[in-house]
């Protein structure tokens, strides 16, 4: 049977009014469903298919079909109103409550999440407590449907402004979101649940520093979550960057689109000194951060065989990382893995950005010129640019940061390997001047008692920079 089969017509034709605003459904066909839906979670007589303690575990066939169909119709706005002038939330609100199959609860939860795309319906559910504490609970169910329904429909209601605080608040408050999350992150397998959990602590975290300052801190007591038989169930003391990494590790591979996510949110907990502590205190020290971190852009991200238009792809992303890898550096110059002697790949990694954003640059400014009278193309463009520059700014920083930290043994192994030469430091030089000239200077006079010609040529190159010895 299809998941979400076609939605039924009307018979308006024969039976005038029936039909759902401007649509061809029918309203007496909805009632019927809803009708039903009530009897399934309150039967009158006792159901042969219900468990030993009264409640159905499974729809029949022909009730799914039939509450998909109302999934799908839900998307229209008209069919919308209707089921909320009919009090579908309430009757749903049952379901929650007494419902033990995982199915219908999961298609409960996703008729709401299609009738909050609009405003005023959004408005109302938001603004319903008993219904909002009831739909934080489906963050602790144990099916993965549902919890990806729930995270969709918590993602539609936070990306309204109108009803955003409401949720954050209401979130802000109950402790047990914190838990349910950092259990998904750190224990599911399922990549499209992951990033939509993702996209909501993404979320949650541009909103409110509050909320996460109070999940950086979180983690301190033993707390209850989901378990298979809706018991309570103690859960480890979840902390909330091993749980970011674990997710970040699952969806690397199968979706650059959650990787992103998750790399922003890390990037977020950078912007308080909190978030850093979190990230570099970490029992490991900040190990497998950075390792997570370097491997990305040394072994997967706009890599030497990548055409340069790459990095507008990637540009987002790299961005978070470089930003985090930044803060990481800037905080622990003393842990082993930001030794230099295993860094120069990554040196040589952000002089490659670098090089490939040239490229991009020279290609935005022929694209700029060819459609100078298509102001939605000059649009296009001033937003790549404004993301380029950013990453370039971010690029940069680390870098200036890291050429300050050379040795004459870390140059001449720089050399060795590759990553160090005429082209690419003449590529570093022409982006850190002048902003950086202070930590080009330093590494022109440790590069000068490794490599003296390449030092000689960098300096007729850049005039300014001559180091006297």
């Amino acid at each position: 049977m299809d998941r979400n089969p076609s939605p039924p017509c009307s018979d308006a034709e024969e039976e005038e009014g029936d039909a759902v605003g401007n649509t061809v459904y029918s309203k007496h066909w909805l009632f019927s469903v809803l009708t039903r839906l009530i009897e399934v979670i309150a039967p009158a007589e006792p159901d042969p298919a219900a468990s030993p303690e009264g409640a159905r575990t499974e729809l029949d066939e022909e009730m799914e079909n039939d509450i998909c169909k109302v999934w799908d119709m839900s998307m229209d706005e008209d069919v919308a109103l209707f089921l909320q002038e009919f009090n579908a939330p309430d009757i749903f609100m049952g379901v929650f409550a007494k419902s033990k199959c995982p199915r219908l609860t999961e298609i409960c939860v996703g008729i709401l999440g299609n009738m909050a795309c609009f405003q005023d319906i959004c408005m109302s559910i938001s603004k319903d407590e008993n219904l909002g504490q009831v739909l934080l609970q489906r963050l602790c169910d144990s099916d993965s449907p549902t919890l990806l329904e729930t995270s969709r429909l918590l993602l539609t209601c936070l990306s309204q402004p109108e009803v955003a605080n409401v949720w954050v608040e209401r979130i802000r408050e109950n402790p047990s979101v914190y838990d349910c999350v950092c259990f998904i992150m750190s224990s599911s397998t399922n990549v499209e649940l992951l990033v939509k959990v993702g996209e909501v602590v993404d979320k949650l975290f541009d909103l409110d520093e509050e909320l996460m300052l109070n999940w950086i801190k979180s983690g301190t007591c033993r707390s209850v979550g989901p378990s298979v038989d809706d018991s309570p169930e103690e859960l480890p003391d979840f902390k909330i960057v091993p749980c970011i990494l674990e997710a970040a590790k699952q969806v690397r591979s199968d979706n650059p689109e959650g990787l992103d996510v998750y790399m922003h949110i890390l990037q977020l907990l950078t912007t308080v000194d909190e978030g850093i502590q979190a990230i570099v205190q970490a029992p490991d020290g900040g190990k497998e951060t950075w390792s997570l971190l370097y491997e990305l852009v040394c072994q997967e991200l706009c890599q030497p065989d990548d055409p340069p238009i790459i990095v507008q792809e990637q540009k987002t992303v790299l961005a978070s990382i470089l930003s985090v890898l930044s803060a990481m550096f800037a905080s622990q110059t003393e842990q082993e893995y930001t030794r230099m002697r295993k860094n120069m790949p990554l040196i040589g990694s952000l002089i490659r950005i670098l090089q490939y954003m040239e490229g991009c640059g020279k290609r935005a400014v022929e694209n700029s010129k060819e459609s100078e009278q298509e102001e939605t193309g000059k649009t296009d463009v001033n937003e790549e640019d404004f993301h380029l520059k950013i990453l370039k700014d971010i690029c940069c920083e680390l870098l200036s940061n890291m050429l300050q930290e050379l040795t004459k043994e870390n140059t001449l192994e720089g050399l060795h390997q590759g990553h160090l030469n005429e082209q690419t430091c003449s590529c570093a030089f022409q982006n850190l001047l002048p902003l950086y000239s202070a930590s080009v200077e330093s590494f022109l006079e440790v590069l000068r008692e490794a490599d003296q010609t390449l030092a000689d040529n960098l300096e007729k190159r850049f005039p300014s920079l001559k180091v006297h010895t």
